[in-house]
Parts: structure tokens; sequence; C-alpha cells
């Protein structure tokens, strides 16, 4: 039988020899008349002239992918903003609590907001740039930002706010527990140590790291270096080990 010798130069092995003449060819710019690979031939290892070399999706960015970010306002206009979003459609949260205040002589409760100038929205970061540098609306909002240092250069990106932290602080701040600690900035001993998540009262389903604090075992949350959040005491048979692949 007579073989084709410019047949053969056409076959190439995977594994090794001659580079494929389709290498560095996106499946935009691959001849129409190639057919996807069998998957016979994917296991012999070699691919034949009408084979179709499939293209790996590409991995998705963070910033395509939904999160919850911190979001900053200025003069006391959280509010007006997180009601502007939801109104779009955007999920928010805008933490608030209760307090008693004497005005024009009169104790009257009043609902303000428990983070001043800080909420959370959740969305892709493209989705909340619509909001955030919407300067006809909300000239007054931005995000906040996580700082990384790169050598002598200090990179900024929007801050995330892992799922988990969020939870545990809608948790906090729906508890009717006096002691319960939201400050700004960060407490340190609650940046690194054991996680727990709590099982069982006030406080089930919150997970942070444990620690004491004012003389009282706590379980908190640092948020970047934006906000901490402790519980009020939690006995240590109200929490479980949470290894960190678990979050």
């Amino acid at each position: 039988m007579k073989v084709d010798e410019r047949a053969l130069k056409d076959v190439h092995t995977v594994g090794g020899g001659e580079t494929p003449p389709c290498v560095g060819l996106t499946s935009n710019t691959l001849p129409k008349a190639q057919s996807t690979v069998s998957a016979e031939s994917s296991q012999t290892g070699v691919s034949t002239r009408n084979a179709h070399i499939a293209v790996k999706p590409k991995a998705q960015k963070d910033e395509d992918v939904p999160h919850w970010y911190a979001l900053r306002t200025t003069y006391g206009r959280e509010k007006k903003a997180y009601d502007y979003m939801t109104a779009k459609g955007i999920t928010a949260f805008y933490p608030t609590i209760d307090t008693v205040k004497l005005i024009n002589g009169k104790r009257k409760v009043v609902t303000e907001s428990r983070l001043p100038n800080i909420f959370f929205a959740h969305g892709t970061e493209e989705q909340l740039k619509l909001f955030v540098y919407d300067n006809v609306n909300l000239p007054f909002l931005r995000f906040y930002y996580h700082h990384t240092h790169i050598g002598s250069r200090i990179e900024k990106t929007p801050l995330i706010v892992p799922d988990y932290q969020m939870e545990s602080l809608k948790i906090a701040c729906a508890s009717e527990e006096d002691d319960v600690i939201i400050v700004s900035g960060e407490i340190q001993k609650f940046e690194k140590g054991q996680l727990v998540r709590v099982v069982k009262g006030e406080f089930e389903g919150f997970m942070g790291i444990v620690a004491r604090h004012k003389g009282q075992q706590r379980v908190g949350i640092v948020v970047d270096n934006l906000l901490t959040v402790l519980t009020a005491y939690v006995p240590s048979a109200y929490c479980e080990v949470v290894e960190d692949k678990q979050k």
C-alpha cells in the first residue's frame, strides 16, 4: 500500500516531537474544517488532521463574582445610599440601633446607624461601581479599600467582606445582649487564633476567633482594619472548632 508522505507530516504526538501546527490558536481562529476530537484519539495521545483543540474556559475574575463589599458615605448619608441602592434591586445590609434621646423635653426612641458612614452591599464589583461612581445621584458614596504593600508601592482594592463575617455581623446586630461590642479598628487578639462556630444560645451561627476580652470569653471577627465585632460571653460548651477550609 502506498502511503501519502504529506499526510504523515500532519500527524504529531502530543507528549513530544514536533509542535502541532495549531498551537497558539484560539477556538475563534481554528480552520472551520476541523472537528471535535473523538474520545478514542484523546486517549491515545495522537491528534489527527481534523482535530479540534478544546480551549479551557477562563477562570472567573474575582471582580466578576458577587461578594459583600464595605461601602462608606460622608455626612451620615449611609441610609440615603442604602435606600437608593435597594430600590434599584441591590441586596444591602445597613446596621442600625435604637437609642432613647431627649428631644424637646420628651424622651423618644430614635433609630440610628450602628456603624456611622458605613454599610454593606452585595454584588459584583462592576455592578456596584455603577453606584459608587454615580456622581449625580450618589456623589458621597465610595468603596472602602483593602491596602496591600507590594515593595514600596501600595495597591488598593475594594474591601471584600467574607460571607461568614457578614453572617456573624448580622447575628451580633440582631442580638439584644447589652454586652455586644462593635468598634472601629482592630482588636488584635481576635485577628488570629482558634476559629470556632457558636452552636447554641443567643449567638448561634456566629463564627470567629475565640478569646478573652474584658474578663469574659467571647467570639469575635475583625473585618480587615475596618471594625471588630465581639459577642457577649459565650461558654466553651457552646462552641465547636472549625477548620478554615470549612468556612
